[in-house]
């Protein structure tokens, strides 16, 4: 299967840590000297894994033994991954996720990463999960694919830290969720379900790599891979990641959606605000008459956009309305057809004009819709006399058969 045509889901039901996420891949068929190999030259441990049965399901362990306990300052965890060998690839990924770990301690301690001693991560086993989860992702050739997390369990209860026993998550591991785009939850039992390790592994992925969900895409699995917890938490403690194909007519498209409401802002603004999101990247912007409270005439301004863009896009609508607040409204992601614009010569009155032509297409190449540009054709019927929707419609059925022989 071609990266570009899989689907990645990690589910972390019960939570995640390192060895739980390189378990999910080696289960799901990543090969084990490539991991383990890559594990044992970057940190002085030795790997065993094994296949557990946990209620009725087949999980992989990974043990990760450590042979120092000895706790490392950041810099020289990375010089230990930059000086192992690595695939450049593997490599930078476990070091993209080390620096969330450190940062991640930075913020909870107030010490510079340059100099951080990492209390909390700084050991052996954690260099071996960071390079292993990089490994195991890379020898299933996932980076090209479309990688979904759902929501994660954090548990419940307490967990010792070196700053006494504190509240699940622990500092560490919240500190890295308050800098992601990672969705999570507490419960379902009292016992630390993520740690600092599996959620820097998540966050990072998923910010590198994909984007977050609350139900699973529209996909045809083809794969499932459970890579088992060390704990006994008194339920199925594993972590789940689930591999297939997209729906294949559709291209999965990832965006959010803004919302707001104003009541004093005239029809002139508002078009200007519609053009300036357009212009600033928006994919769609829409004006909707409502009525506000005690029966005042307003609007609904929705903005639709790319992830990266709204925040952006809510300081914009902010200051042109004046409006207080954005509603950054959940959603998992939208199904798109495959856009494109070609150009068609048709024939009126003798005389032939050039018009652009919007055409939608599943991946399959089947044609889903095609709409002649209204400005082009607004030109041909200015010229020629005719009217603008007969000169529409031209332009589409030449368009229809040109892709029809092609």
């Amino acid at each position: 299967m071609n990266p570009s045509s899989k689907v990645i889901v990690f589910d972390p039901f019960m939570g995640a840590s390192g060895d739980m996420f390189i378990g999910s891949l080696l289960n799901l068929g990543a090969e084990p000297s490539k991991v383990i190999e890559a594990m044992e030259s970057a940190a002085d441990v030795s790997v065993t894994l094994s296949d557990v049965e946990t209620g009725h399901i087949m999980a992989t362990c990974v043990d990760v033994a450590q042979h120092s306990n000895t706790r490392l300052k950041y810099h020289l965890m990375t010089e230990q991954i930059l000086s192992a060998g690595l695939p450049r690839a593997v490599m930078e990924d476990a070091l993209g996720i080390l620096e969330l770990m450190g940062r991640a301690e930075s913020i909870v301690h107030g010490i510079p990463l340059e100099v951080l001693h990492m209390h909390e991560m700084g050991q052996q086993d954690a260099i071996a999960d960071v390079v292993g989860a990089s490994a195991a992702f890379h020898a299933l050739e996932m980076s090209g694919a479309q990688i979904f997390c759902m929501p994660i369990s954090v548990g419940g209860g307490y967990v010792d830290t070196s700053h006494g026993t504190l509240p699940v998550p622990a500092p560490a591991t919240l500190a890295v969720l308050n800098n992601s785009k990672l969705m999570w939850r507490g419960g379902p039992v009292e016992h630390e379900l993520l740690t600092p390790t599996g959620a820097a592994i998540l966050a990072y992925l998923t910010q590198q790599y994909g984007t977050t969900c609350t139900v699973y895409p529209q996909m045809k699995s083809s794969g499932t891979g459970y890579g088992a917890g060390s704990k006994d938490v008194g339920m199925l403690n594993m972590l789940r990641t689930v591999m297939g194909e997209p729906d294949p007519a559709l291209a999965i498209d990832h965006v959010e959606m803004l919302e707001t409401n104003v009541d004093d802002v005239t029809g002139e603004v508002l078009g200007y605000l519609v053009q300036e999101l357009m212009d600033e990247g928006a994919l769609d912007v829409s004006v909707i008459p409502a009525t506000m409270k005690k029966g005042r005439s307003g609007s609904l301004i929705k903005v639709i956009c790319k992830t990266g863009d709204s925040h952006r896009l809510a300081r914009r609508i902010m200051v042109e309305t004046g409006s207080l607040g954005v509603r950054l409204v959940p959603v998992r992601h939208r199904l798109t057809a495959k856009r494109n614009i070609i150009q068609v010569e048709i024939n009126v009155a003798g005389k032939l004009y050039r018009v652009r032509v919007k055409t939608a297409c599943d991946t399959g190449g089947r044609i889903l819709g095609i709409s002649a540009e209204f400005e082009d054709c607004k030109q041909v019927a200015i010229s020629s006399g005719i009217q603008v929707k007969d000169i529409m419609r031209r332009a589409e059925e030449v368009a229809r058969l040109q892709l029809e022989l092609e």
